[in-house]
This record gives structure tokens, C-alpha cells and sequence, in this order.
């Protein structure tokens, strides 16, 4: 699902070439595989709910080496570094014929479908025999460590420096809001390398350990209770100058491209992730099932919005193929992605305010003590601002598609071309 005009725009499409299997053929295979080997959904099991238990990792790490020892991991992802080097075909037929069974889904985000893609593209060939494939395989769980605490939505803005000493970088420095650091094992780390560079000039993407002596880790609670973000605190952090990706002081591009898997993923694009949440308990409530849960279904006014959502839903779903599509024919540039990251926020936040105005205040008293759908959807709003900030703002997203996909002048920086040392920061 990659455009031409970036590195590794090729890489989902090498297995056309010897390519053996038919979609339907691997369809009914993995049909069978899968009612032998993965475990079938609890009836009674909530799913979908935004507070992960830390069994689940051990759960979903033992599941996707299932995936692998089945031959069933990383059905886009080339054969020499653990994949299947099928089609997006192919991981849509295998997707479709799992919904009934347990899949390891926290690994799909970032793990897979961001830190993986990225390294497929940017890495070295160490890099993926030993993180890509540990990631495939369920060895490993791979985060990213990006965005700061003074920083805000300007990335290339990072204090988190890692200063050269022979064969090895030193860092020191925080970084924030880090999805499931908690549970990961390494984490592709963007850094300041050269302080007498411009902002985007002197960065640089290291691979470093989420656990270890010389950093301090500690989770975030959210407002609806979850923890699944965290902040890092780096003293002489000490790595391999080999777990540097692309090379020193280039590590915007590497970035970028990181971010742009992480739009595709955010925007459900993602070619490289397994499975999908099921469709019942937890944050799952339709606005459907909203209506009837507090009988308006029957009301005129309220069925009219209900299928105005339906109308947005489908929408999105159009919009995700289409754009999709678009990149992997190169008549949308990489950036396109950035669409599919817009619609990932408006349209779901909208949901949530529609969900709220029919459920009224029987969602707000339930959020506390509560169950069922009123609850979910009470904790939903509360956490609503999310969508529109996750994987990039939507002000970000707006700057992305004006400025690379409809070709509009940028807007002006005062820091552009200025070395980093040089930029105003604070007061």
C-alpha cells in the first residue's frame, strides 16, 4: 500500500512476482488453520476497552508467535525477514476470516503496523533480521519515543539529545506520550545529534531499550482511567552506534516516513495489521444501539441522525480505499495519508457528540458506577479530544494536505534555515 515516490513504495508488491497462492486458496486454508489453532472469542468476555491488563501482552505475544510457527505473521511483510510476502488481498481475506477468534491486537499499533513498516523502509539489514523479525515473530514489542513535553506538536523542536562517543551514542533527556511503552522492548527514538543544525537537519533515529537502568519510566493516567501512555526520563543512556537507523543527522526523513505509517495506521489504512477489534462490549456501543438502549429508537428525529452517522461511517470507509488505493497507484502522494488521519478524527468525534445528545444524562451518571453501552459512551466523550490529537493534530493534518497534497504556499517559519542552538525557546 506504498506510492512511488518514496523508499520501499515497492515493498508490498514484490510477492507479485512468484507469487503461488490465490487469494481464495489462502482464504480457505487460514479458515481451517484457524479452527484448529487460535482460540474462538468469550461470549462473555468485554472487549475493546481502553484499560489493557498487563496479561493481555503476555496473551498477545503468545498468540502472534502462534501466528508465526502457523505461517500466518506478517502476511505483507517480505519472507526474509519472517513475513509471508503476500498481498494486502491477502491479509484482507485472512482479517475477515478471524473476527471470530482471539488475535493479538495490541501488537498491531505501533508495533506493527508503524515501527515495523518504518523499518522495513529505513533500517539496515541487521536492523530487520533482528527487530523487524523479533517483531513478526512475537519476540519483541516495538514503541516509539517521538514527542517531548515543551514541544508540542513541533516535532523537530526535541531537546532529547545523544552525543557520539566511539561506537556508541549517549542519551540524555524526556520524552512523553509514548503508546504502550509500558509493555514494549525496544523503541525507535528520534534524537538531537547536531545542535548547530537547523531544527530538521540535526536529528537522528536510534533504536534503544524501553527497560533499563539508565531510564526512568512511568505511566500517565488518563482521564477515563487508562494508562496506556508514558513518559521516559533518559541519564547517559547508553546504545550501540549501530542501532542508529538511515544515517546521523538525517533523522527527519527517517521520521517522516515513521509517521507517515503511523497516519496510515491511525487512519486505517495499515497494510500490516492483523486482525480487528471484535464489534460488541466495551467502547463499541453503535449509535444504533445508543437509541434503543434509552428508546429513541422509534423517534424521528433521532433515527435521522442515526443515519446521517451511518452516511459519515460509510464515508470513512470509502475514503480509506479510495486513498489507499490512490498511494499504491501513485496518484496520490504518501502524504494522501494525511486525509485518511482527518477523517479518523472528525468523523468519530462527531459520533461520540451524537452518541452523548441521545443518550443524554443517563450516560453521564452511568460513568461512574455504570455498565453497558451508557457507560462506554460517557467515557468515550470524556476522552473525545484524543481523536484529534493521536498520531498528529488535526491541525497538522490540515497543514499536511494543504501544503503537500493540494501544493499551497507554507506557511511561514522563523526559525527555518536557523541553527537549532540559535531558536528561541520558552520566554
Amino acid at each position: 500500500m506504498l506510492v512511488t515516490n518514496i523508499p520501499g513504495h515497492d515493498r508490498v508488491g514484490e510477492f507479485m512476482s512468484d507469487q503461488l497462492e490465490s487469494v481464495e486458496d489462502f482464504r480457505i486454508r487460514a479458515r481451517a488453520w484457524l479452527s484448529e489453532n487460535m482460540p474462538k472469542l468469550d461470549p462473555a468476555k468485554e472487549y475493546n476497552t481502553n484499560r489493557v491488563a498487563d496479561r493481555e501482552w503476555v496473551e498477545h505475544r503468545a498468540l502472534q508467535k502462534k501466528l508465526f510457527a502457523g505461517g500466518f505473521a506478517g502476511i505483507c511483510f517480505p519472507k526474509e525477514y519472517g513475513g509471508q510476502g503476500l498481498s494486502p488481498a491477502h491479509q484482507a481475506a485472512f482479517t475477515e476470516e478471524s473476527v471470530s477468534y482471539e488475535m493479538p491486537l495490541r501488537l498491531n499499533v505501533p508495533s506493527l503496523s508503524i515501527c515495523s513498516g518504518m523499518l522495513l523502509d529505513m533500517g539496515s539489514e541487521e536492523q530487520k533480521q533482528t527487530y523487524l523479525r523479533g517483531a513478526i515473530s512475537g519476540e519483541m514489542i516495538l514503541c516509539q519515543f517521538l514527542s517531548e513535553p515543551s514541544g508540542g506538536s513541533d516535532l523537530a523542536g526535541l531537546l532529547t539529545r545523544a552525543q557520539r562517543d566511539g561506537d556508541t551514542y549517549i542519551i540524555n533527556g524526556q520524552k512523553c506520550w509514548s503508546t504502550f511503552a509500558y509493555a514494549a522492548d525496544f523503541a525507535t527514538c528520534l534524537v538531537r545529534t547536531d545542535w548547530d543544525a537547523p531544527k530538521h537537519r540535526g536529528l537522528s533515529m536510534i533504536i534503544v531499550p524501553v527497560h533499563d537502568d539508565a531510564t526512568h519510566l512511568q505511566r500517565v493516567r488518563m482521564v477515563d482511567g487508562s494508562e496506556e501512555f508514558c513518559e521516559e526520563f533518559f541519564t547517559d543512556l547508553v546504545v550501540p552506534a549501530g542501532n542508529l537507523v538511515g544515517t546521523e543527522n538525517d533523522g527527519w526523513t527517517v521520521g517522516q516516513r515513521q509517521l507517515f505509517y503511523e497516519r496510515q495506521a491511525v487512519g486505517g489504512g495499515s497494510p500490516y495489521v492483523s486482525g480487528q477489534p471484535p464489534t460488541r462490549g466495551g467502547s463499541s456501543a453503535t449509535v444504533e444501539e445508543v437509541a434503543r438502549a434509552v428508546g429513541k429508537d422509534k423517534d424521528p428525529a433521532t433515527r435521522e441522525i442515526v443515519g446521517w452517522q451511518s452516511a459519515l461511517d460509510t464515508v470513512n470507509h470509502q475514503l480509506i480505499k479510495r486513498i489507499t488505493v490512490g498511494m499504491a497507484s501513485g496518484e496520490y502522494p504518501a502524504m494522501a495519508s494525511s486525509m485518511m488521519r482527518l477523517a479518523h478524527a472528525e468523523i468519530p468525534q462527531h459520533k461520540m457528540d451524537v452518541m452523548l445528545d441521545i443518550a443524554g444524562d443517563e450516560a453521564v451518571t452511568s460513568v461512574v458506577g455504570g455498565d453497558g453501552y451508557l457507560r462506554s459512551v460517557g467515557v468515550q466523550f470524556l476522552m473525545r479530544q484524543g481523536a484529534s490529537l493521536g498520531g498528529g493534530s488535526s491541525e497538522m493534518s490540515r497543514n499536511m494536505i494543504s501544503e503537500r497534497v493540494l501544493m499551497m504556499p507554507r506557511e511561514m517559519a522563523a526559525d527555518r534555515d536557523v541553527p537549532f542552538r540559535e531558536v528561541r525557546r520558552g520566554r
